[in-house]
């Protein structure tokens, strides 16, 4: 085992950016007294949202139901077979790419009949370039920092033991994109809603790194 001095330290990096993508949650509802006429009146709002959506072309990136169900509602004092309407509801969740469209899109969506929306909750893609920007920049951090601490003691780097990534993600700290949620009843007559003004919310990425370094021996002198 070597006899090497070694330096541990923590490099740390902390990066803005512009959102790259907004996420979109539509909640399409039907409620009849007849279940067969609640999934067919669901169906009918499902593939009319899904039409909307659908018109936007390359400005939404991705579209995907989350889920469907059919509740039967029973009345306040329950007895057998007492149910007084069926509820449908359809989940779709929307990532659109174009900031330009999305204000229009949520207000149009949350015109259409018993539909709610909910977003935009801003994000960056996976594969995003300023997660792996964070993590180089939190390991030459870790590398800058060992090199101070070892000339402070009259020494030098001479080589890496270990380097260990604590992780890369958003800012938890920071607060959660306030939800905009719409809901619609019975379509109007007035023509299409106004668009909404949405300002992209600033994404904070974190990166963190350990690394030990093997140093020449200190002048403590």
């Amino acid at each position: 085992m070597s006899d090497a001095p070694l330096i541990s330290v923590r490099g740390e990096a902390v990066l803005e950016a512009q959102p790259e993508i907004a996420r979109l949650a539509v909640h399409v509802q039907s409620q009849e007294p007849d279940r067969r006429r609640a999934l067919d009146r669901l169906t009918e709002r499902n593939r009319a949202a899904l039409d909307l959506i659908a018109s936007y072309g390359d400005a939404v990136e991705k579209t995907e139901t989350g889920g469907l169900t059919i509740t039967p509602l029973v009345k306040y004092r329950r007895r057998e077979g007492d149910i007084r309407a069926y509820q449908g509801t359809v989940l779709i969740n929307v990532t659109v790419a174009d900031f330009t469209v999305l204000g229009e899109l949520v207000t149009r969506l949350a015109d259409l009949e018993r539909v709610r929306v909910d977003g935009p909750v801003w994000d960056l893609r996976r594969d995003s370039d300023v997660h792996r920007r964070a993590a180089e920049q939190a390991a030459q951090e870790a590398v800058a920092r060992a090199r101070r601490y070892a000339a402070a003691l009259g020494a030098r780097l001479t080589g890496l033991v270990e380097l260990s990534d604590e992780g890369l993600g958003r800012d938890e700290g920071m607060p959660r994109p306030v939800a905009l949620a719409a809901y619609a009843g019975a379509p109007g007559d007035a023509g299409e809603p106004e668009a909404i003004d949405l300002e992209p919310e600033v994404q904070i990425v974190r990166a963190a790194v350990e690394a030990r370094f093997t140093a020449t021996a200190p002048d403590l002198g």
